[in-house]
């Protein structure tokens, strides 16, 4: 559904162009990135659901596409890499939840109060059970961090608050934030279920947006080497706003904690004084979708056997409740944006020739909005040899809204690849910056950290901001309102100059990591340099 005319949207995008923003060698000047977007996020694309006819459409254009740019097929079947998945749908009217006090049943409001997550496998049966309030929820030893020390959970359902305390670097403890990690912990103590509350300073989405659409279809991966979550009976996300029924009694408010959370400080662990009683239905099929995959050989005899993976997911979260009358979520930047930036790059590079020594592969993965599935089974089963992937550059929702000034590197200081993008980025009078922003978690947050958990250097690279600037707040006003919205959509402003010089920064970072002698390497204290040989590397 249109929202504004296209003709607003063309005055907005050459003004934007105008705006003072860096030459950018005559490789790209956005138009033809955003002519890719606006077929990929176009109404007939239905939103790009995950097994989808309308993301089959938009992986038929992509392969089209990279056929006329001469990118060969590089998947298992043609371009295509088939991709099982189950999915889980809450059936709310046969589901239920509610606390127990003091043998008193006290309902809660699906939807108002909580809602179920069907990422996990939840029990079909009914589940009683105590509650254990356990802070951040974090077992991290590389730090002596652990807030199940001391914790009885054998049997109870863990209450947490996202987030993790100030003194844990920010890739770090986004790793030990993501659902496997946390399990590992929670399964060894021998805890049945979670309920997260998430941190009020740090919610993308009001929760009003985020429990709209609680009974979207949720996935997994089909394949059980992929269940990282086997044992959790109980899944639920709790609104804040409605918390302080979880406290009541314990002694401490959701006021005192949400406080001591926003700042990242140390929050206390304690018992609560209910119970939970949670009784969910949920509905389960299995369906396919693909990955796609295309090559674009290197030249030198030796090194062309090595790969430099430029990805970018490819669906989005498909038909759901309407707001403000459109039903089509469209995903334009998120992430229309960086598959479109695949396809222009991959044009870029047949019309400008670079003489490339290894090779690339164009990888647009599936299932990225149900956990990162797609690019989890990819990185799992790559279609070429694992030990010769040297390096993933992950492009997600990078919104070019603002002019590029700042570059925001998810990695920056976890491998070599951080120095080579801050030397190009700097050539381009563009500042370098680490997320600003680590309660947000990103860097679980996108494809890059399926390949980083098998050892491959990656990082993903945004448009950012100075904080406090008024390029935050655009920011912020965009995630709170377009952000898995329907108004992610062609009709928004975008600045076709700054995704021109965010291209160029990934053009020759690409470029450089295909010609230069050494593949890039993790820094000797990076946390994830553990994970090197885990493909063969």
């Amino acid at each position: 559904m249109l929202k504004v005319s296209l003709v607003a949207v063309a005055v907005l995008s050459v003004g934007a162009m105008i705006y003072g923003q860096q030459s950018t060698s005559n490789h790209f000047d956005g138009k033809t990135w955003w002519e890719h977007v606006k077929v990929l996020a176009d109404d007939s694309m239905e939103g790009r659901e995950t097994g989808s006819e309308g993301l089959r459409k938009a992986e038929a254009y992509v392969v089209k596409q990279l056929a006329a740019n001469g990118i060969q097929p590089a998947g298992t079947k043609g371009f295509y890499q088939p991709v099982k998945f189950v999915s889980r749908q809450i059936v709310e009217s046969e589901s239920s939840a509610a606390l127990v006090r003091n043998g008193i049943v006290e309902p809660l409001n699906l939807g108002e109060d909580v809602y179920f997550n069907t990422r996990a496998d939840l029990a079909s049966e009914e589940t009683t059970a105590p509650l254990v309030f356990i802070g951040y929820g974090l077992r991290i030893p590389e730090k002596n961090y652990d807030d199940l020390a001391g914790i009885d959970a054998k049997g109870k359902v863990v209450v947490l608050i996202s987030g993790s305390p100030a003194e844990i670097p920010t890739a770090l403890s986004s790793h030990y934030q993501s659902s496997g990690e946390r399990w590992k912990g929670l399964r060894d103590a021998e805890a049945i279920g979670v309920i997260t509350i998430p941190n009020p300073a740090s919610m993308d989405i009001p929760w009003s947006r985020i429990s709209l659409n609680r009974t979207h279809v949720q996935m997994d991966l089909a394949d059980a080497e992929f269940h990282e979550t086997e044992g959790e009976k109980v899944a639920l996300t709790f609104n804040p706003a409605k918390a302080e029924k979880l406290f009541a009694g314990s002694g401490h408010s959701f006021e005192e904690i949400a406080a001591l959370a926003k700042d990242r400080k140390p929050i206390p662990h304690f018992a609560l004084s209910v119970l939970l009683k949670a009784k969910p239905k949920v509905a389960k099929k299995e369906i396919e979708s693909d990955n796609i995959v295309g090559k674009l050989a290197g030249s030198d005899a030796q090194l062309k056997s090595e790969y430099v993976v430029l990805s970018a997911h490819i669906d989005h979260v498909g038909v759901g409740e309407p707001i403000n009358g459109d039903r089509i979520y469209n995903g334009a930047m998120d992430d229309g944006s960086g598959s479109a930036l695949l396809l222009d790059m991959a044009a870029s590079l047949k019309k400008h020739p670079e003489k490339l020594r290894r090779s690339v592969l164009f990888v647009f993965v599936t299932g990225e909005e149900k956990g990162l599935l797609g690019s989890k089974y990819f990185a799992a089963h790559p279609t070429v040899e694992p030990k010769f992937i040297v390096a993933d550059l992950n492009v997600d929702m990078f919104l070019p809204i603002v002019p590029l000034k700042v570059l925001r590197v998810e990695g920056l200081e976890e491998s070599d690849l951080g120095d080579r993008a801050r030397e190009i980025a700097q050539a381009l009078g563009v500042r370098v910056q680490p997320d600003p922003e680590p309660l947000r978690n990103s860097f679980i947050r996108s494809d890059q950290y399926s390949f980083v958990r098998h050892g491959v250097p990656a990082l993903l690279m945004d448009v950012g901001f100075d904080p406090g600037s008024p390029e935050q707040k655009t920011f912020k006003d965009w995630l709170t309102h377009r952000y898995h919205a329907p108004s992610d959509d062609i009709n928004q402003p975008v600045d076709l100059s700054s995704a021109a010089v965010y291209e160029e920064v990934v053009r020759r970072l690409l470029i450089k990591v295909a010609n230069e002698d050494a593949r890039p390497q993790w820094k000797a204290d990076s946390f994830f340099r553990r994970y090197v040989g885990s493909s063969g590397l």
